[in-house]
């Protein structure tokens, strides 16, 4: 029955001392990592902002009970989103409640499609993903997600969702034009200096957490010794409201329209979330199985629907986040989902005072800690049948979809072996 209650192979390790502090730390992190970024990932995805908000809570529960990974956080993701709005914005005006009601189905039937996964054993085909696959991948997403955040942390006007050759376009245009905030920098580099002088004190409060409050603060008395400046541009206030209850439309109209975009979606949330829960194992070298994350991320998802929950699979930027706040095992998701319940309901009005620049300092951290350099080295010194998949699937994770990016990473890896190798 272990397979049903994976997570009864964490629990005994809160005899450990240090292990439930750091889990529940790490979770408050989180917690306050993605208020900013659910809206914003709402927005992506055309839905109202707290729906983001709503993503994060339930599936990040249910897949931390019920998946294999120990550290990866499900909730709403930057592919997911902007896939979301590409899928149902062509049936419905996004926002609407035609366009919500779609996606909340759309969610239930990509769970119920992993489900199918896991309970049927596809997860084997996963689990034979080479490790040079892997490392590409991660090293690509971690390039995403600084090129996500570039205009935040340079104070340049940015579009949302551009590529990395046009986010540096626009960057340097801003540059040209004098449109950007000279203290967005400064800000940045303050909040890193913190994260890295409070590293030893990690294990008692969270480096990350610690920065969110001191750079906010700071951000605080710029504006007060320089209002010339002006304004850091901060976080919505947020809806301090539960998630409420939503069922699926199974009609036969809904499903014969979602069909297509529930295969779609269910490749992308699935191929999404296995790399996440796949490259964490392999930097913790801890155990994967596959066929339990499909039915974790496929009960996320399902129990997601009935909550008003788009969509959720694996997220890099709060895995990154889990991971470097100090997280031990799956309970850190869990504390991060009830911490940000607790927020909404008491201190979302606090939110208001986080800048945008200040979570992407963290995040931008988070990025450099996903590139390990350990690992790179090991594929390339394994010649090239390793390297040449890694460095294009690299390439492919910053330049084309990401299940394509994975799937053209694993073709290459079979071709290059048998190249390679018969040499």
């Amino acid at each position: 029955m272990s397979w049903k209650l994976p997570f009864s192979r964490w629990l005994p390790e809160y005899k450990n001392p240090g292990v439930i502090r750091a889990d529940v730390l790490a979770g408050l992190t989180g917690a306050i990592v993605v208020m900013p970024q659910g809206i914003a990932f709402a927005l992506l995805a055309g839905m109202p902002p707290q729906y983001g908000l709503y993503a994060a809570m339930l599936p990040c529960l249910i897949a931390a009970l019920f998946g294999s990974s120990r550290l990866m956080v499900t909730g709403p993701a930057n592919a997911i989103s902007l896939t979301t709005m590409a899928l149902i914005a062509p049936l419905a005006l996004p926002e609407s409640s035609q366009y919500v009601a779609y996606v909340l189905t759309l969610s239930f039937l990509v769970g119920i499609l992993q489900l199918s996964l896991g309970f049927s054993k596809a997860g084997k085909w996963v689990e034979k993903v080479p490790h040079s696959v892997i490392v590409g991948f991660t090293a690509g997403a971690a390039i995403l997600i600084i090129n996500s955040q570039l205009g935040t942390l340079l104070g340049a006007s940015v579009p949302r969702g551009k590529n990395v050759i046009d986010t540096v376009s626009a960057v340097v245009g801003s540059f040209q034009n004098n449109q950007w905030q000279i203290a967005a920098p400064a800000l940045v580099l303050f909040t890193l200096l913190v994260i890295r002088f409070w590293r030893s004190l990690n294990r008692y409060v969270p480096s990350m957490l610690v920065a969110v409050i001191l750079g906010s603060l700071a951000a605080a008395i710029l504006e007060i010794l320089l209002p010339s400046m002006g304004t850091f541009k901060k976080v919505q206030e947020i809806p301090g409201a539960l998630p409420p209850l939503s069922y699926p439309d199974l009609s036969a109209d809904t499903l014969q329209k979602l069909f297509s975009a529930a295969l779609i979606m269910t490749l992308l949330a699935s191929t999404e979330a296995m790399a996440i829960a796949r490259a964490m194992a392999l930097k913790t070298k801890d155990n994967f199985n596959a066929n339990q994350e499909f039915i974790g991320q496929g009960l996320a998802n399902v129990c997601g629907s009935f909550f008003s929950a788009y969509p959720a699979s694996g997220s890099f930027n709060r895995t990154g986040v889990n991971l470097a706040s100090g997280a031990k095992t799956p309970l850190s998701a869990i504390c991060a989902a009830i911490f940000l319940v607790i927020l909404l309901v008491f201190v979302s009005s606090l939110a208001k005072y986080i800048p945008y620049v200040v979570i992407a300092s963290l995040l931008l951290v988070v990025a450099f800690n996903l590139i390990d350099l350990k690992q790179i080295r090991h594929e390339i010194q394994m010649g090239p049948s390793a390297w040449i998949p890694m460095l294009m699937t690299g390439i492919g994770t910053i330049t084309i979809p990401l299940e394509w990016a994975i799937l053209g990473g694993i073709l290459t890896s079979i071709i290059a072996k048998r190249f390679f190798e018969k040499r």
